[in-house]
């Protein structure tokens, strides 16, 4: 579960259009970014069958722009990938592409391994294993790499810039950084990877059903009289409760769900606000981030807790939290109707 806040973006000013208007413009920038970026792929013959890495089986290569603004060289339609983030996992099993999959990302096997970056229902439905397992954290382990023999790398920021360059230039292996800024930017993601692997098709079908999910959404805002105010947290200690702030994901997807974050003024992307602020804010509705061991009771023994509104007031739910920090397909079709469902369930 990566909580990498979302890097060169300026924090959002507050909402002086309606919600309708933004999303619409939203979509429009996600098309015209979708068709600039497809200009940049140009499939190439690779110098030699194994071009690209160990045991390539392409004889063609693609270029690429990724997400960092990095053109790299890649084999067309790799057939051994290893995948260093569960949000690029998600795109990969939804476009088909799972059998290319050899490796994933994993913290060290006495910190959790495999179970601390991926859920046991993306586990189960992924079909992965500790066989599979490279180690990004607590620091990048070249050697469990270089055991799954890939061809390419599709890698988010979980791994540093200084591993990327270690990983290309010492071991020879392409990478392609795929990290959207925005919600428009998973789609353009989509694309890449439709592009790399002769999915195309997929992916467009797949950006449908992105593109149908937040318009959908936008109609139902459109009717709204007021939006709730409302704290989604994804941890809680004794301090008080970690949210989203400006320029994230989670927060885009509470704007997007027709609620207002308590925390959207933040000065931080990922906030802890402290039990008095929570007090004083007072929000309609908490939703807290389950999973990775984290469950109601988690929170139910978080500050203050009994003494918020919403907890009186049984206005307090549970959702995946994957669905909220994790920039994929995911948290448009399985996150935003759970909002949506939450916030406004006479409207879904």
């Amino acid at each position: 579960m990566s909580l990498t806040p979302p890097t060169s973006v300026p924090p959002r000013s507050p909402r002086t259009v309606s919600l309708a208007l933004f999303v619409v413009a939203l979509l429009v920038v996600a098309g015209i970014a979708i068709a600039g970026t497809a200009i940049v792929y140009a499939l190439h013959p690779a110098a030699s069958p194994g071009s690209g890495g160990s045991g390539g089986t392409s004889n063609r290569t693609v270029t690429v722009t990724d997400d960092l603004g990095r053109t790299e060289t890649v084999p067309y339609n790799a057939s051994r990938v290893v995948v260093l983030s569960p949000s690029i996992m998600d795109i990969m099993y939804r476009l088909g592409l799972r059998d290319h999959v050899v490796g994933v990302d994993c913290y060290a096997a006495a910190l959790g391994g495999l179970a601390d970056d991926y859920s046991p229902d993306q586990i189960t439905l992924w079909n992965l294993s500790s066989s599979m397992c490279v180690q990004v954290g607590p620091s990048f382990d070249a050697e469990t790499l270089l055991n799954q023999t890939p061809d390419l790398v599709l890698s988010s920021t979980i791994v540093s810039v200084g591993d990327v360059e270690e990983i290309q230039d010492t071991l020879g292996i392409p990478v392609v950084m795929l990290q959207p800024a925005t919600l428009s930017g998973i789609e353009v993601d989509v694309s890449l990877v439709g592009e790399i692997f002769n999915a195309s098709a997929a992916a467009t079908a797949l950006n449908g059903a992105i593109a149908s999910g937040l318009y959908n959404a936008t109609t139902i805002d459109a009717s709204l009289a007021s939006f709730p105010t409302v704290l989604v947290t994804y941890s809680v200690d004794v301090d008080g409760y970690w949210t989203f702030g400006p320029s994230t994901f989670g927060e885009s997807l509470i704007e997007i769900a027709g609620a207002s974050s308590i925390s959207a003024n933040a000065t931080l992307p990922y906030p802890e606000l402290s039990p008095s602020q929570v007090l004083i804010d007072d929000p309609d509705w908490i939703v807290y981030g389950t999973g990775f061991g984290l469950n109601e009771s988690t929170y139910a023994g978080g500050p203050d807790w009994s003494d918020l509104s919403a907890v009186q007031d049984g206005n307090v739910t549970g959702i995946n939290s994957n669905w909220l920090t994790e920039p994929d397909p995911s948290m448009v079709l399985e996150g935003l109707p759970a909002l949506l469902a939450v916030f406004h369930p006479s409207s879904v």
